[in-house]
This record gives structure tokens, sequence and C-alpha cells, in this order.
């Protein structure tokens, strides 16, 4: 895929290419912004730029696609690549979008490593970016053939459910009376709200009902930890919506689905409010009548902070063969667990397919306790809410 001379540069100088991404992305960043606004106000997550975690997502993304290109030169890491395509999909991101970002990236390579880019070295680095944005542009287009294009759609809400605190479940139907395309357990929307800035923020949530059931549901957990500014999204959800209301949502997307026959043991593993999108799976299994084992492993702050609790249980209660462990931090009941998921007593059936969802440290951890357990690591699945940060340790 990459030109053998490119290879030898590429080699030669990601370890300071590496070194410096945090630099190049944050420099990146603020002369995009400068110069395009709009991307701010209405296609990237705000919050996440205040955090830095999106900055920290792209460093480590460009650092794995080349690192994996020299490493695999003859295929490309289509697991990483599908994910963030799939992420660009939801928010509707353009093929000329890619020439901004390319514009803005390597002015901020060449501001911050001087002297160091030389003509070779900026061939070099702008085959990888190429390679990297026409592999993504082609799975994008893909995804937009099959769901019938990047348009959004008005949704109305028709109900509203307080299942904790500080997590509202919303249940939609299309405003234009049109059909529901289905999805596949496990995916999310977009969806895009009017703030009272003029701003149009975009925020991805995990459908949380079973497919097939001409509405679309998501649950949405306010943020509002104390040590970051609140969501603005999830705040103006929780606020502000309310049934009759009409919001505009993306087609589904999203490569964590459930992909297993009847007769695959299944382990689905959550914390937090990463329970949404094994839920779903859950709801599927439940009404397909799946026969072999399934773990049903849930760790939360306590069970009032549990989202979706009951429809855990219930649609677990449905499958023939099914073990359902619970761990809370606080006020755990007789029968879960204290403090965080551990797995070292819980069975796991040969041949079992893994799907986790949560905190990053909690799907580490988890993933780690599988292996040992003799999982394949390919028979790991993951979903990460935010900026993907697995690949930017």
């Amino acid at each position: 895929m990459l030109s053998e001379q490119s290879a030898a540069t590429v080699r030669a100088t990601l370890p300071a290419v590496g070194a410096s991404l945090g630099e190049i992305t944050e420099r990146f960043y603020a002369g995009m912004f400068a110069a395009r606004p709009e991307l701010l106000r209405d296609l990237f997550n705000r919050g996440n730029q205040a955090a830095g975690t999106q900055r920290q997502a792209l460093a480590g993304s460009i650092a794995a696609f080349a690192a994996h290109l020299l490493d695999h030169p003859d295929d490309r890491p289509d697991a990483m690549l599908s994910r963030i395509a799939h992420k660009h999909a939801s928010l509707g991101v353009t093929p000329d979008q890619y020439a901004i970002v390319h514009e803005h990236l390597f002015a901020a390579i060449a501001e911050v490593l001087g002297d160091a880019v030389t003509p070779e070295v900026a061939a070099a680095w702008d085959e990888v970016y190429w390679l990297m944005a026409n592999a993504l542009t082609a799975v994008e287009k893909r995804l937009y053939e099959e769901r019938g294009g990047a348009a959004w759609r008005p949704w109305e809400v028709v109900e509203r459910v307080a299942e904790t605190a500080d997590v509202v479940t919303f249940r939609l139907r299309p405003a234009d009376g049109g059909t529901v395309r289905d999805f596949r357990p496990g995916q999310y929307v977009s969806v895009r709200v009017p703030l009272a800035d003029g701003a149009r923020q975009i925020r991805q949530y995990s459908l949380s009902g079973a497919p097939g059931a001409g509405l679309r549901q998501f649950s949405v957990k306010r943020v509002h930890d104390g040590t970051a500014p609140d969501g603005e999204v999830s705040s103006h959800l929780h606020a502000r919506v309310r049934v009759g209301d009409v919001l505009e949502l993306s087609e589904a997307y999203g490569d964590l689905v459930l992909d297993a026959d009847d007769d695959t043991p299944l382990l689905l593993a959550s914390a937090g409010i990463g329970v949404t999108p094994l839920v779903a799976m859950l709801a599927h299994l439940a009404g397909s009548g799946h026969r072999a084992p399934v773990t049903v492993v849930h760790g939360d702050r306590s069970p009032a902070d549990h989202a979706l609790r009951t429809d855990h249980e219930a649609y677990a209660a449905k499958l023939p063969d099914a073990t359902v462990r619970f761990w809370y931090e606080q006020d755990a009941p007789a029968d879960a667990g204290t403090g965080y998921v551990d797995l070292t007593d819980v069975p796991v059936a040969p041949g079992t397919r893994a799907y986790l969802c949560g905190p990053l440290p909690f799907m580490r951890t988890v993933r780690r306790q599988l292996i040992a357990k003799g999982v394949a690591p390919a028979d790991v699945h993951y979903e990460v809410f935010g900026p993907d940060l697995w690949l930017a340790r």
C-alpha cells in the first residue's frame, strides 16, 4: 500500500512525528477552527475539543495507521477504519472535508517540525494521509449508499421515560410519517440539536431498544460530574425536550453489532451508561430465542443508578440459558457483587464471543480477564462512547 520510498521515510520519522503529534493536533484544530469556525459550531463536539480528548484520539489513530502500514504493508487496519468511518457517516462528513483537514494538518506539521519537514518527509506523510482519507471516504460512501444518503430526518418524541435521576429514554417516530429503516443491535444514531448560541451540536446515542418496532429509542445520561463543564447536548435534551417535540436524527451507524448464530455462547459486559447498546442486543436475543449460553455482566454506582435495569433483567429472563451478574459500588443487594466487575469467578463457555461497552478502564480489565480465561482476542468487541482513546495510550 505504502510506496517503498515513503515507507522508509515514514519509518525513519515516525518516532519524531509520533512524539510531536499532541502538539501537532492541538495546532491543527486551532488553525482549522480559526479558518472555518462553522466546523466547531456545527460538526465537531465542543466538549471533546475543550477536554482535549479529540486531539488525543486523532493523534492515536494517525500513529496507529502509520505503524500498521509499516508492520503490515499488504493490508489495511480495517477494524479501526470501520469504526472511524461509521462515526463520520453518522455526522454527515463529506469527501471535500478531508481536503480541509489535510490543508490545516500539514500546516501544523510544518509549523511544529520546521526544517525537519523536507520535501521527502512531506511527500511520505502526505501519502499516509491520503491512504487513510481515501480508505475512509470509500467506506463512508458505501455506508451512505446503504442508508439512502446522509440526510438528517425529523423525528417526533412520542414518549419520555425517566430511567434514573440522570438517565432519560426517548422514543420517537418519523415526523414525516415515512418508514423506519431497520438497524443492527448495538448501533447508534446521531442527534443534532440547536443550542442557545446558535450552534447545532451533534452527539451519538446508542439505540437501546430492539430493532423492528417502528420507532427509535435511545437513552441519554446527563453529563455533570463536577470536574468538567456540563454536557451541552445531554443537558439540552434533559431540560428542554418533551413529548411532541421534534429532533433531527441520522440513520443508524456503528460497527459494534451483534453477529452470532444461535449456537455461539455470548458475554455482554457493560458499566454505567454503556448498558444501552447491550440491552438492545439482549432484547434482540430474547426476541429471537437465542439458544446458546448468554452471560450478562454489568457494573454501576448503585442499583438506583443502573439505567434500564428492569429491561436488563427481563430480557435475560426470557432466554433459555442466561446468567446475570451485577456489581454495585454502593447499596449492593444480596444477589449482587460489591465493588467493580470481576470475572474471576464467572464461568465463560468455550467459544464465547464478548461485547463490551463502558469506561475504558472497565473494558481493558474485562478484556484482559476474558483473554486469560481463553477467549480469543478477535472475539472481544467493544464500543467507546466519545473519542476512541483505546489507541491513544
